[in-house]
């Protein structure tokens, strides 16, 4: 089972846990409506193109809102350190909440306690609390965007509005940051640096480098890194090793963009919706997974 968990900016979305459906344009969980719009709605979007194309169970979400008070994120904190044992997910990825390291640190506590501990997926400010909480190497897989990145490599930043390192948002000197961020034990086992170039790295080495096809319109579209991290969850709960799944998830984001000739007015759903026929034609090719219903 993957289970998604994060806050979404509407300040009376009550805390909802559920299996995702879709109903037209928008997301439905336990009977409320979220917009397919970027942030936690656009990664839960894209991991259930995942699981509808590979005919998986939905993935499960924990929402609730927050508008950057706190409360939304306290309560989704709670739910999980209470609940995560039973819940027992395989996959467990984390979007944005407002950072909490005694939390965080009380959440992976709780993880030790499941019968098997899920594969753990952060990106966002989720990413930011484990980093703050020195506890980033307990995390399987991060997904940062070139500035997350450079916090990550930054050992006195709590948060990227502090970092030192934002000239290194240059492509060119990804691969060094990358070591940096290594160096600093600042990484989990696997990362995923999203940018003009997708960068998949292990142990602060580079494994693949993903630049094709070049969508560079896409980069100012809101979510289509969440796009990519909501890929990535669900293609490691279809069984997919983990840089596998990265690398996939990448190669897809790009094609998605580059078939829905986006333009920077594009929203991100126009996006999403392009995964099916990206799926269906390339799949097959860069992976195991050539039928629909999970890796052969």
């Amino acid at each position: 089972m993957l289970l998604i968990a994060g806050t979404v900016p509407v300040a009376d979305f009550p805390l909802t846990y559920g299996a995702v459906s879709r109903d037209g344009d928008d997301l439905v969980v336990a009977g409320q409506s979220l917009a397919c719009t970027q942030g936690t709605g656009a990664m839960v979007s894209a991991a259930l193109a995942v699981t509808d194309y590979l005919k998986l169970s939905p993935p499960q979400a924990l929402l609730a809102g927050d508008i950057g008070q706190g409360q939304g994120s306290r309560v989704l904190y709670e739910y999980l350190i209470e609940r995560i044992s039973k819940l027992a997910p395989e996959v467990l990825a984390l979007h944005y909440w407002l950072p909490d390291m005694n939390l965080t640190r009380r959440l992976c506590a709780a993880l030790e306690k499941c019968p098997r501990r899920p594969l753990l997926i952060a990106d966002a400010a989720s990413m930011y609390s484990a980093k703050a909480a020195g506890l980033a190497l307990q995390f399987d897989i991060f997904t940062p965007d070139a500035a997350e990145a450079a916090f990550l490599a930054d050992p006195a930043a709590t948060h990227p509005a502090y970092v030192r390192f934002m000239t290194y948002n240059d492509t060119e000197r990804m691969p060094e940051l990358i070591k940096t961020i290594h160096a600093q034990k600042n990484d989990a086992k696997l990362m995923l640096v999203k940018g003009a170039t997708d960068y998949v790295a292990r142990g602060g080495e580079i494994i693949a480098a993903i630049n094709e096809p070049d969508v560079p319109l896409m980069e100012p579209i809101g979510g289509t890194g969440d796009t990519i991290t909501g890929m990535v969850a669900g293609f490691t709960a279809a069984g997919l090793a983990p840089h596998e799944a990265a690398i996939i998830a990448a190669r897809a984001n790009r094609m998605a963009g580059y078939l829905a000739q986006v333009t920077p007015a594009t929203r991100v759903g126009r996006v999403i919706a392009q995964l099916p026929a990206v799926f269906k034609q390339y799949l097959c090719q860069w992976s195991g997974v050539c039928t629909t219903g999970g890796v052969e």
